[in-house]
């Protein structure tokens, strides 16, 4: 399991509203159903060095929501999108397990989380996306025109699935138990 920046900056007051409220209730009902199967969980944190960011060090906006608890079996740091291009090496803390596939969820949908499924699959991990463990922002494109959070996150979900990842939601998850996965 791979919970991606799942951090206290994104309920900042300053934030536009996210889709998905219930994006953290999942991380956590996913969360607890890993440890309950003994399965690892990776816990991503966004470490910005932009000037100003609520994802800086130090910062109460770096730190993980309440619904994330407890010690991750390896916690990532990382200065980008991608959770592979992170410290310490994801990919060879993976490998070193024999873990051939991940699910993942976290914030926001279309940005890191997304990157680091389709990183993930082209290291060659079978990918699941828990779309409803997943939330994001309202965007605007270069001509000024807002698109709403929701239709954001259909349109990652339909990029997404059967090409690099396979799109889930946690029910489906918690019903099915994974095998060598993460």
């Amino acid at each position: 399991m791979l919970v991606v920046d799942l951090q206290r900056a994104f309920d900042d007051p300053s934030m536009p509203r996210r889709n998905n409220p219930q994006c953290p209730a999942n991380v956590k009902r996913l969360v607890d159903h890993w440890r309950r199967l003994g399965l690892p969980v990776v816990f991503v944190r966004h470490d910005s060095c932009e000037s100003g960011s609520l994802l800086a060090p130090g910062l109460p906006g770096n730190t993980f929501m309440t619904e994330l608890s407890g010690e991750p079996d390896l916690l990532v740091s990382k200065h980008v999108h991608s959770a592979f291009h992170g410290d310490p090496d994801l990919d060879g803390w993976l490998r070193e397990r024999d873990i051939q596939a991940v699910t993942l969820c976290g914030i926001t949908t279309d940005h890191c989380c997304e990157t680091t499924a389709r990183v993930a699959c082209d290291l060659g991990y079978r990918v699941r996306f828990v779309i409803d463990a997943t939330s994001t922002f309202p965007r605007r494109t270069p001509g000024g025109e807002e698109i709403a959070a929701d239709d954001v996150a259909r349109v990652v979900a339909a990029s997404l699935d059967g090409e690099f990842a396979e799109v889930v939601t946690a029910d489906a998850v918690v019903m099915q138990r994974p095998s060598a996965s993460c």
